[in-house]
């Protein structure tokens, strides 16, 4: 009497020429990861760290050290500078890996697809074309997260008054890493819309609005009394920003601030990580496959 037995192969429907590309597919992936990490490393100090720190410093330092000191008042309707403070830290961060995710994944992959034609190199690894884009997502999502960390003690430490800090861990570990995906998807389709020529217009016309308009230094509450005709218009508009919402969840997942609803955030972020996956994916493959 014989017993049939079922390898894992079997179990899953998978022949051994479909387990072969798949396990060549996971390889290749993880090669392309750690490519990016490895010129990460021999880049940190060089290029990473000051382009990750000097932003948020700057912003920290004078808003939160600077003023207090000389005594210039900041964060309107008789805000203290602490609650100031505390205020900013939630939007700097934010504020980073926004910024991160451009620079680690839209920048470098405009030159890849201009003179430095190094796309070319990924694209003949053995995996599906759309895989290629997702490592460079998967890339930034890790670099977000490292400046993340960098910031975060940079922004608690450096202001003149002490912050009122209360920290959700369940919020803040499930949100940050949703924001670095975010981030990094929307780095990704500007990466493939994106010149080099037309670089500077994408910090100019894109980013800066993003920032300025991101809930970086107010709450997004705090944009209720801009009204015309009754209508909180502005309140409305910067619903469009993906750094609202990283803004307000890291305000919810650190401080005791009024911020967004939780369900809002998660939702939209996760509704914004995909939209810009699809474009970023889509636009990956029309420009590799062109």
């Amino acid at each position: 009497m014989t017993t049939a037995t079922t390898t894992p192969d079997a179990a899953l429907g998978l022949d051994r020429g479909q387990r072969s590309a798949i396990e060549s597919s996971t390889s290749a992936f993880m090669a392309l990861l750690r490519r990016d990490l490895r010129v990460l490393q021999k880049n940190f100090f060089k290029e990473f760290l000051p382009r990750t720190i000097l932003q948020p410093f700057l912003l920290v330092f004078v808003f939160t050290y600077v003023f207090p000191k000389i005594g210039q008042g900041i964060g309107g309707h008789g805000a203290t500078p602490a609650a100031f403070a505390t205020l900013l830290i939630a939007g700097v961060v934010g504020i980073s890996i926004l910024f991160q995710g451009i620079q680690s994944v839209a920048l470098p992959m405009v030159q890849e697809f201009g003179y430095t034609k190094e796309i070319e190199d990924r694209v003949l690894a053995p995996l599906p074309v759309s895989m290629v884009a997702v490592a460079k997502v998967a890339s930034g999502a890790i670099q977000g997260l490292i400046a993340a960390l960098i910031v975060f003690p940079i922004a608690a430490v450096v202001p003149a008054s002490p912050l009122h800090l209360n920290v959700s861990w369940p919020l803040l570990l499930t949100l940050t890493p949703l924001a670095c995906v975010s981030s990094a998807a929307l780095g990704l389709t500007f990466g493939t819309r994106f010149e080099p020529r037309t670089v500077p217009i994408m910090f100019g016309v894109v980013v800066i609005p993003l920032t300025f308009l991101g809930c970086v230094y107010y709450s997004w509450v705090a944009l209720t009394p801009i009204k015309t005709a009754g209508f909180s218009w502005l309140k409305t508009l910067v619903l469009i920003n993906p750094l609202v919402y990283m803004s307000e969840g890291f305000r919810a997942a650190l401080t005791n601030a009024h911020h967004m609803s939780l369900l809002a955030i998660y939702g939209v972020l996760l509704g914004f990580a995909a939209l810009f996956l699809y474009f970023g994916i889509n636009g990956f493959k029309k420009r590799v496959l062109s």
